[in-house]
């Protein structure tokens, strides 16, 4: 079973850096993460183990305005109680 939730929000970058603070800030901590999107708080396990990929995009376009993107994506097996 897959399940997902997304949102894109638009946010300043002061608003931006305080949402990856307050989510490496529970990270950082022991035990389980909750990440807010959008109307909901998704709680989830992170094992001390974590993948983290990195992606930035630089796009230039004559006809269209210049395009930069960063993705990060982190992956983990989720820990088990009591461990």
């Amino acid at each position: 079973m897959v399940q997902r939730t997304d949102a894109t929000l638009s946010m300043t970058r002061e608003e931006l850096s305080g949402y990856l603070r307050r989510l490496a800030d529970e990270l950082e901590g022991e035990g389980n993460v909750t990440v807010p999107v959008d109307n909901r708080k998704v709680q989830l396990h992170p094992s001390d183990s974590i993948t983290c990929d990195v992606e930035v995009v630089e796009r230039s376009s004559r006809l269209r305005s210049d395009r930069e993107t960063v993705s990060i994506e982190m992956r983990w097996k989720p820990r088990r109680e009591g461990t």
